[in-house]
């Protein structure tokens, strides 16, 4: 499925109150090209409104023993190919094969001058890393994307495991917002479950998701 967006801009100034200004107006950075944003239905966790529900503790004690750890990116000859390697092999059996190349992950994480991100967040499991997810960080919003694990080696709802204690580390660092992504499909739901949620419905951020429900079930006929 191409990606939702009804208006495209590339960006030349990259201050943080800026790219702020952008993510307010609905637009977010992608893995198209560098200062390429896109104006999406994206949604939100305000951080101030952000409670743990039963169900959010009910996923982390599922995937309990899974540590987050931020790193800053563009990595260096830290990178290895196995990073690329597990996310095409994610994409490719969640999503399709071609969803994701294991070459766009690599310029994702270490080329600065073609990629968006600044931040990868892994996850490890009895000190063996698990999961990785590629973010934008300011000190007032976290972008979260590009989440990827290991099928056979990360813990059963190991993908909500991991938003949950993102939002966790936003909240932690006293960032205002975490951006979860667009809604667009079916399946996109899973993000409206969290306290706080807001979306963006092409001018102004909403919190009512019944409205937002509608959309997105007919986006399966």
């Amino acid at each position: 499925m191409e990606y939702l967006h009804w208006k495209e801009e590339t960006i030349a100034d990259f201050s943080a109150a800026n790219i702020a200004r952008m993510y307010e107006r609905g637009f977010v950075f992608g893995r198209l090209d560098k200062g390429v944003m896109q104006q999406t239905r994206s949604c939100r966790v305000d951080l101030a409104k952000f409670e743990l529900s039963s169900e959010n503790r009910r996923i982390l004690k599922k995937t309990d023993g899974l540590e987050l750890d931020g790193i800053t990116l563009p990595l260096r000859e830290e990178y290895d190919w196995l990073i690329g390697k597990l996310a095409k092999d994610f994409y490719d059996t969640k999503f399709g094969p071609g969803t994701m190349s294991a070459n766009k992950v690599k310029e994702m994480l270490t080329d600065e001058e073609k990629s968006n991100f600044n931040t990868m967040l892994a996850y490890s499991l009895n000190e063996l890393v698990v999961g990785y997810a590629i973010c934008f960080v300011t000190p007032t919003f976290m972008h979260y994307s590009y989440p990827f694990y290991d099928l056979d080696r990360a813990p059963k709802d190991a993908g909500l495991g991991m938003m949950i204690r993102a939002i966790q580390y936003a909240e932690k660092a006293g960032m205002k917002h975490i951006y979860l992504g667009s809604l667009q499909r079916p399946g996109d739901t899973y993000k409206l479950q969290f306290n706080g949620l807001e979306w963006f419905d092409g001018t102004t951020w909403q919190t009512d998701t019944a409205p937002l429900k509608e959309i997105l079930n007919k986006a399966a006929k």
